[in-house]
């Protein structure tokens, strides 16, 4: 992410922060961590919600590696200075960040709360260089101009150390609106599931995500059947744990159809096979680098597909695991895995849940 969008998005969650304390918490935590508090106050009305918890993420192996290996940023001027005037340099000092994507007919925002080192009286400073400030439910807001673009982004001090940010245009209306307790029980019963993962993102289905997916995925994992399966799930929740020097990645998809679930089980095995033969496949072997193709492999290899019935709902887990070698291949050439087409019928595999699975 370029630094210049940090700088608008800290922009926003200042302004935010200023105006969201009220004296209350939109989801009624009285009481919690850090990170439950964050997601209490995200709006229930949210499409997407993201988590990232950077403090434990900087403590393990796989986030050190990936550090060491990723390519550095070039120098940017402006967030240099940003950092010099506010104080505040996201690599060092934001601990955990929660953003939720908010819908307005063919638009949307976003609103982040930002929890960290804070310095209050530079970033408010850093603010009012080219924003302006108002009080807001007795609190000051701060709106910043977002450069190259006539939207702002609008932030608030929740306390020294949480500023809540967005770039709605009417902050005092989504900081206002009241949570159906519906909506709040089903995505905090999400939360709790991942309460292990240090980052994590939940989507609740109201558009064609497979349709979506299928124009992003590699050739051979493109698949029409999935692509419709996929628009059939009501919730999609990703989360990634760093374990040693891996990734494990959990993606799970609910439905209320357990025809719906078991096809998708199937469905997915078939792509996972298929892309395993078509890396097999001798013009391939001849074509890719033989790391590359061994890290492809890998990640195939350890990818496990399960059923898991909760009542009302039925899941399908896939899990894998990243290494940093894969993350190396994949940087270096994109991916020549063979479509899945729609004519080729996709073969069944039988799995066997791992142990230690949740």
């Amino acid at each position: 992410m370029k630094k210049s969008i940090w700088i608008a998005l800290i922009s926003v969650a200042l302004v935010l922060s200023a105006s969201t304390f009220f004296g209350y918490r939109k989801w009624s935590v009285r009481s919690g961590t850090a990170r439950d508090e964050a997601l209490a106050l995200m709006p229930s009305d949210a499409s997407a919600i993201l988590f990232v918890n950077f403090s434990e993420l900087r403590r393990t192996l796989f986030i050190t590696q990936l550090y060491a290996w990723a390519p550095k940023p070039q120098a940017d001027a402006d967030y240099a200075q940003f950092v010099k005037d506010s104080g505040f340099d996201y690599e060092r000092d934001l601990d955990r960040m929660a953003i939720a994507v908010v819908k307005h007919g063919q638009d949307s925002s976003l609103f982040a709360i930002l929890d960290g080192k804070l310095d209050r009286q530079k970033i408010s400073a850093y603010a009012l260089k080219d924003g302006s400030s108002a009080r807001v439910g007795g609190h000051e807001t701060f709106s910043v101009p977002i450069s190259g673009n006539s939207r702002k982004v609008s932030f608030a001090f929740l306390t020294n150390d949480r500023i809540a940010v967005t770039n709605d245009s009417d902050l005092t209306a989504l900081l206002g609106a009241k949570s159906r307790p519906g909506d709040v029980s089903e995505w905090r019963a999400r939360f709790e599931r991942l309460t292990g993962s240090p980052v994590f993102a939940v989507f609740r289905q109201d558009a064609a995500v497979g349709t979506a997916l299928a124009a992003q995925a590699p050739g051979g994992l493109r698949s029409p059947q999935l692509s419709t399966l996929l628009d059939q799930l009501q919730w999609i929740t990703l989360a990634g744990k760093p374990e040693s020097n891996l990734l494990r990645v959990v993606a799970e998809g609910e439905c209320t159809a357990e025809a719906s679930a078991r096809q998708l089980v199937d469905v997915v095995n078939g792509v996972v096979i298929l892309a395993e033969g078509g890396l097999n496949d001798p013009k391939v072997r001849k074509q890719l680098d033989p790391a590359m193709r061994d890290a492809y492999l890998a990640l195939l290899k350890s990818a496990d597909v399960s059923k898991i019935d909760r009542g009302e709902t039925k899941s399908v887990r896939l899990v894998f695991e990243i290494t940093p070698g894969f993350l190396e291949a994949a940087g270096k050439a994109p991916s020549v895995i063979p479509d899945s087409t729609p004519n080729k019928r996709l073969p069944e595999k039988v799995t066997t849940p791992r142990k230690g699975h949740t």
